[in-house]
């Protein structure tokens, strides 16, 4: 067992894992992760990483669908990850329109970004979004950059190929957004993203924290297909 206390025992997450390894669809450079039960952090603890994880990182950065919703999912998610790209190719769009637009779930995403070289293109995508957020562009931004993965660390993310990634997302003002690249403004929200991610037992992307209205947290880790979170979300609901 572990011995650093995590988060995500205090709250007894339930963990929804694949039973054969192809399931396990996380970045390539992510490990299992290792939930314990040891030495349970305070309860209070607990209730402020919950409201941590379903609040916006950004006030301009909103989570997708109405805040009255019973279910929550929060994806930590890498920018360069092949197989958040995969579920958000394959999966996002359809669990947005069955569910979020339909006012059963609230959708968020926080950076988590694992793949990292010298370079943090991963964080500097991120940071991207943040600053795309500022012209109401986030979502946008968002879906552009993984509608224009080319790989991990095969130096697609460069600050121009962001700059034109946030002008097809519809940015208006590129000048404030690459003055806001180049500024670092929004480093430290990305940085608190991973903090957080890591502080909850997180080693692998993309994972979904699953929030429901009086009950368990679950933990749903890899890029599972849309069956898995139909079910968590219908049970949450009683169907």
């Amino acid at each position: 067992m572990a011995s650093k206390t995590m988060i995500l025992a205090a709250i007894a997450v339930g963990v929804i894992v694949a039973g054969v390894a192809t399931a396990f669809m996380m970045s390539s450079s992510a490990v299992p992760a290792t939930i314990t039960n040891d030495k349970p952090a305070a309860a209070k603890s607990a209730d402020q990483i919950i409201t941590q994880l379903a609040s916006p990182s950004i006030a301009s950065a909103p989570a997708l669908g109405s805040d009255d919703a019973k279910v929550t999912i929060v994806e930590f998610g890498d920018y360069q990850c092949t197989w958040c790209y995969r579920w958000h190719e394959g999966t996002k769009d359809v669990l947005v329109a069955d569910y979020v637009d339909t006012g059963k779930v609230r959708f968020l995403f926080k950076d988590f970004p694992i793949n990292d070289l010298s370079d943090r293109a991963s964080s500097l995508a991120a940071e991207g979004s943040y600053c795309a957020a500022d012209q109401g562009k986030y979502w946008e931004y968002h879906d552009e950059v993984y509608s224009n993965w080319n790989g991990e660390n095969t130096g697609w993310v460069t600050r121009d190929s962001l700059e034109r990634f946030a002008k097809d997302a519809g940015v208006q003002d590129l000048s404030a957004f690459s003055d806001c690249l180049d500024s670092g403004k929004y480093a430290r929200v990305v940085r608190d993203n991973y903090n957080l991610a890591r502080s909850i037992g997180l080693d692998a992307t993309p994972s979904f924290i699953v929030l429901i209205d009086g009950k368990t947290p679950q933990l749903i880790r890899g890029a599972h297909p849309y069956s898995t979170f139909e079910r968590v979300i219908n049970e949450a609901y009683g169907n």
